[in-house]
């Protein structure tokens, strides 16, 4: 049986090339490549910096570091989304206030932001679900008008826009991830894109221990010395995945417009369907379809995805469900968060299911996936 996941990575022979031309070379990690790495996405998605990390987690955990967040602050957070979000307010010591999302587009609501600003709040976390732009115009407005700092977490969405301003480009500090799963991957690897060169130059410190200066750069200038100024984290990325992901991200167009074909054949296949909701993209936003999210809109919800879940499985499709509202998960459920604090993320947590979406995809397996969610939907719709 032909296993269909629900993404995965493409490396082809250049990205090999690359990687091998790194093993070849003189630096394996905090490299010249790291440098070009940063530049060329700096490029890509028109911010002014472009710092690289370790991870997705690392940029979420160094961008709050950043602005020096910690005890006694509040930070509100999406409650549709992965627990890194959230848990890198936890990791500097800050409180979580989980904000509910728009049914139609499962992107943060603005207004219920809004209601949940408090004196002790010190910043918003817009994510841009499945590669959706949260409504980036009105919680930079929301924010500016509050002083509060702006973190989006784009690691859905690469490429994508809002109000003709790219990911990115927008809040004072934007996360992207390259897990082999995402638009781009370099294994394991991470950016944060800001427009202020002091953050940018702090955030490079934060990664790499709290110290000023990194050993390529001592070396250059022939000298030893280095001085740790803060309490930083080993949060640097290699020469070698950097390499990997130079090399991917000379494809992202085209995997971006593939992406949207496939998405665009889903919403043909489904699109009039009342047992299935799609996500809705407002005008003046384009996805970049890391996830073809959909909601199944039955009777009982939980019971038929749960069944079409197992059903699609047992063919070979490995869909997924992305995401449980995280204050539903038990560590923070110890914290004494509870049910209902975010209803539509809830209701829409019941029948949400990822269906396969990558740049590999072909047509003749997507109808594959289509004709048995249909069978499924007929089965308990």
């Amino acid at each position: 049986m032909d296993i269909v996941p629900y993404g995965r990575q493409e490396i082809d022979d250049a990205d090999v090339e690359a990687v091998v031309s790194v093993l070849r070379g003189a630096w394996l990690t905090t490299g010249p490549v790291v440098s070009q790495f940063e530049s060329a996405f700096a490029e890509f998605s028109g911010a002014s910096h472009a710092v690289a990390v370790s991870n997705g987690t690392a940029a979420l955990h160094l961008a709050m570091l950043a602005e020096n967040i910690g005890p006694g602050d509040e930070v509100i957070v999406p409650a549709l989304t992965f627990a890194a979000t959230a848990n890198c307010v936890r990791y500097v010591g800050a409180t979580v206030v989980f904000a509910d999302v728009d049914a139609a587009t499962l992107t943060v609501d603005v207004a219920h932001v809004a209601s949940l600003i408090t004196s002790r709040t010190r910043a918003i976390v817009g994510v841009d679900y499945a590669g959706l732009p949260a409504d980036l115009t009105a919680l930079r407005a929301l924010a500016d008008k509050h002083g509060l700092y702006f973190v989006e977490d784009g690691c859905h969405a690469p490429g994508a826009m809002c109000d003709g301003r790219a990911v990115g480009t927008v809040a004072d500090a934007t996360t992207f991830s390259f897990h082999p799963v995402k638009h781009v991957t370099t294994a394991e690897g991470g950016m944060i894109t800001v427009s202020d060169a002091d953050r940018a130059a702090r955030l490079k410190t934060l990664r790499n221990h709290g110290i000023t200066t990194d050993v390529r750069t001592r070396e250059e200038a022939g000298v030893w010395a280095y001085d740790m100024v803060a309490l930083g984290f080993n949060y640097r990325l290699s020469d070698l995945q950097c390499a990997l992901g130079l090399s991917q991200l000379r494809k992202l167009p085209g995997w971006l417009e593939h992406r949207r074909a496939l998405a665009g054949r889903y919403a043909e296949a489904f699109s009039g369907d009342a047992r299935l909701q799609l996500q809705v993209v407002p005008p003046g936003r384009t996805h970049s379809w890391h996830l073809y999210a959909v909601r199944v809109n039955t009777e009982q919800p939980a019971v038929a995805r749960e069944a079409m879940y197992t059903a699609l499985r047992a063919a070979g499709v490995r869909a997924n469900v992305h995401y449980r509202p995280v204050y539903q998960h038990s560590y923070y459920r110890a914290l004494g968060y509870t049910d209902g604090l975010c209803p539509v993320a809830e209701r829409a947590y019941d029948g949400l299911l990822s269906l396969p979406l990558w740049h590999g995809l072909d047509d003749d397996t997507q109808d594959r996936v289509i004709d048995l969610v249909r069978h499924e939907l007929a089965r308990h719709g």
